[in-house]
């Protein structure tokens, strides 16, 4: 038996060298012929790694917006056919306001939390140094729906926020610049006219550009947060405009109505915003929720703003789970399409091979004549297609990964590269090379060894 195995071995070993010799006998024709599988394989592996990059942006943007999510914001800027009929229905909103909030988590037991927000575009100073930055009126809700964690310092207290003090948690961007070889936690900082204590640091979270634009969401690193009652006391509560601070503002009820627009420069007239909160953030308990959770809180909304369309409801998760789906079909395509390139390498490396049988007829008699069988003929040419594949395929994965490296670092796409996508793509190409070699090979085998000798 040990025999017989070392007999098989060096006798294969010998078809496989004489396969290699072959080939490197005409080098040129086997470069081109591995061409297909070249470009194949390295498409597959590029186009799987821009897949791969995109459905990691897109998971990085759900834990971004936080997951069963769904938002809330403030409309003030109508189009002009809603504006009038609002107006000829003699509809008003106070907008949105904290109550809306309260109402949500006492009346929707499917909520998880919610978080208000009112955000406050102004100047961060220190020491003299100045920076542009927000200040974001928040409740402890906010870090937990927006997975932001501390790295030093703690939340706001229950006095904090009850008292509406002076304090702030800061963004990793804003202490770097603020505080860069000194403490950030108990120093002050000046956010517009009002001195703020720091008690907190967030840790840095990363934001794309494309993020930022395509979920409306803001630069977490580069905003300075305040309990919601800070925000409403010390630096902007638009529910508490009344006739004595701006002639066209009226307020009945608590509800404010414009009696006129605001004149701009350049004679354009622009409505004043009304609410008392930018926008809310409403997480719901299960993921089967979402929807059901979305229509009530419309018709709920709807009927706290006596049906004036005033906000707007989103939910970012479905809207990226979309984004993602068009994704997932334009890398099929990609990927179908790198696929044909493959099997159209797998084809070329049919023909030549066919092509190499015919014009080496008369070798493969010679080698029939001296004692070669049937099965080695098969063997040689199979080992030559698997060779041919194997070479194309290497060459490949490294052109692939080239491929992917360069994307990514010249365009603004991410890409990640898989094990996956590399041994599947590998051990495709072998696999090519393996089911289109074996028609030639068996054609060289079938061949009549007297006729192959009197071949020219």
């Amino acid at each position: 038996m040990a025999s017989l195995k070392q007999w098989f071995n060096a006798r294969q070993q010998n078809n496989l060298r004489i396969a290699a010799e072959a080939l490197l006998a005409n080098k040129v024709r086997s470069m081109l012929t591995a061409l297909g599988i070249i470009f194949g394989v390295a498409a597959v592996i590029a186009m799987l790694a821009i897949g791969n990059g995109a459905r990691q942006e897109i998971l990085d943007q759900i834990r971004l917006v936080g997951v069963n999510n769904v938002v809330v914001k403030s409309v003030f800027e109508q189009k002009e056919e809603e504006a009038d009929a609002q107006q000829s229905q003699q509809r008003y909103s106070r907008g949105l306001h904290l109550s809306d909030a309260e109402a949500i988590v006492a009346h929707l037991p499917s909520v998880q939390a919610v978080s208000p927000e009112i955000v406050y575009e102004t100047e961060v100073i220190r020491e003299g140094i100045k920076r542009s930055s927000r200040v974001v009126g928040v409740t402890p809700a906010y870090f937990e729906i927006s997975n932001l964690q501390l790295s030093e310092g703690a939340a706001f207290t229950e006095e904090q926020l009850q008292k509406g003090q002076a304090v702030c948690i800061i963004g990793a961007t804003i202490a770097r610049r603020l505080f860069n070889t000194e403490p950030a936690l108990g120093a002050y900082i000046k956010a517009g006219s009002h001195w703020l204590k720091v008690v907190g640091v967030l840790q840095e979270t990363a934001v794309s550009a494309k993020a930022i634009e395509n979920l409306g969401i803001r630069d977490y690193n580069s905003d300075v947060y305040v309990p919601i009652k800070t925000a409403l006391s010390r630096y902007i509560n638009r529910a508490s405009v009344n006739a004595g601070k701006d002639d066209n503002v009226i307020s009945v009820n608590g509800a404010v109505i414009f009696t006129d627009d605001e004149e701009e420069e350049g004679g354009k007239k622009k409505k004043k915003n009304y609410h008392q909160l930018d926008r809310l953030v409403v997480q719901v308990r299960e993921t089967e929720q979402v929807q059901a959770t979305t229509d009530v809180l419309l018709r709920m909304l709807s009927r706290r703003h006596n049906e004036v369309v005033d906000f707007e409801v989103s939910v970012p998760e479905q809207l990226l789970k979309q984004q993602q789906r068009t994704k997932d079909i334009f890398n099929l395509v990609l990927g179908a399409i790198a696929g044909i390139s493959l099997l159209v390498g797998g084809i070329g490396i049919m023909n030549i091979m066919l092509a190499s049988v015919l014009e080496r007829t008369r070798e493969i008699g010679t080698r029939r004549a001296l004692g070669a069988t049937r099965n080695d003929i098969v063997a040689q040419f199979m080992f030559e297609a698997m060779l041919i594949s194997l070479a194309g395929g290497t060459l490949g994965v490294l052109l692939g990964v080239g491929m992917a490296l360069g994307i990514g670092w010249f365009t603004d796409i991410q890409t990640i590269i898989s094990p996956f996508s590399v041994i599947l793509s590998f051990g495709v190409s072998a696999t090519v090379g393996l089911i289109f070699g074996i028609t030639p090979a068996r054609r060289a085998a079938e061949a009549n060894p007297i006729e192959s000798l009197r071949y020219e």
